[in-house]
């Protein structure tokens, strides 16, 4: 990240979290906008968090650190956060929250959107997706968490949207993480560090942390490249990542564990020599079948350093609910 950080910090760039609302910790405050609560329990800006994920995702993607060099240094550092309360406190959300919740960002104007949730689809959330997808917004969804989930969860397989896997330490797939031919990318899933409530830290797993850190590496690509269109943005993520498994793209890695620095700086074909398959159309609900961790190579490692912090915990969506599994602090708890 220090050499990311070097052509991009996210100048400029908002992305909204609808999640369990983001709490003002030290590391992340500045960063913070008025946001909106969708559903009861708030403060009414989104700012409310009694479940820590929505901190934690907010944290991972633009947590700004201390003056002094210590605490939580996100993806995106100088990006903004735009709260979205839609998920209450250690329980479900739904789609109709979700869908509200996008409608909302995409009013605002919103460079991204990071969902770390997945699941089932209602008819307002396809729309919803749909109309902030035809708005030139960049949608970056968590694939889903095993054993929980079997298939990419909605709304990473919808066609446009970043569907994103996870892998683990040792840069094999994550054993969390759902495999299926909506994935485009993976990036780090397990034993994650990010903020918390009360001004503390938390450590998780889930392919929530990964979304996050995509939606962090998409903050900076749009920064750096202001008049790149949502497509060009995952297209650019897909032909600078670092290939795993079977040559090509595979279900498993999608094109592979993304890679920051050359992300930011590689010479990209343009669209259409080469076609991420997030922009592929597919399904419109979960289809794809999960299955098991490719091999490793030390290219993985690469991809890997180009990342930074923090957080943790495996999102995923029911057929109509959403169920998030926890991270470290508060404990871990089962999510279905």
């Amino acid at each position: 990240m220090e050499r990311a950080h070097l052509v991009s910090r996210g100048q400029s760039i908002t992305i909204a979290v609808p999640d369990t609302g983001v709490d003002p910790h030290p590391d992340l405050r500045k960063n913070i906008l008025p946001g909106i609560d969708i559903i009861p329990g708030g403060d009414g800006t989104g700012r409310k968090d009694r479940d820590s994920h929505g901190t934690g995702m907010a944290g991972l993607i633009a947590a700004h650190g201390q003056s002094d060099g210590t605490g939580a240094l996100g993806i995106a550092p100088a990006a903004k956060i735009l709260p979205i309360y839609d998920s209450p406190p250690n329980a479900d959300g739904d789609p109709e929250a979700l869908a509200e919740g996008i409608e909302f960002a995409t009013r605002k104007s919103v460079d991204i959107i990071s969902i770390s949730s997945g699941g089932g689809s209602s008819p307002r959330l396809v729309r919803a997706v749909n109309t902030a997808i035809a708005s030139e917004i960049v949608i970056v969804a968590a694939a889903g968490n095993r054993p929980e989930d079997i298939a990419v969860a909605y709304p990473a397989s919808e066609s446009s949207v970043i569907a994103v896997g996870g892998v683990d330490r040792e840069g094999k797939l994550a054993s969390v993480s759902v495999a299926g031919p909506e994935v485009d990318v993976v990036a780090p899933a397990v034993d994650i560090y990010s903020t918390s409530i009360d001004g503390k830290y938390r450590k998780g797993t889930g392919t929530s942390d990964a979304t996050a850190i995509v939606a962090g590496a998409a903050a900076l690509i749009r920064s750096k490249y202001p008049d790149m269109s949502a497509r060009e943005v995952a297209h650019r993520l897909t032909a600078t990542a670092v290939d795993k498994g079977p040559p090509g793209r595979d279900d498993e890695y999608g094109y592979g564990v993304i890679d920051i620095v050359a992300a930011l700086t590689a010479d990209v074909p343009p669209l259409g020599s080469e076609t991420p398959s997030a922009t592929a159309p597919v399904a419109g609900g979960p289809t794809a079948t999960a299955a098991p961790g490719g091999t490793d190579d030390g290219a993985t490692v690469r991809g890997l350093v180009t990342l930074g912090v923090i957080v943790a915990v495996g999102v995923t969506w029911a057929v109509i609910v959403r169920r998030r599994r926890r991270g470290d602090d508060p404990p871990p708890r089962i999510s279905r």
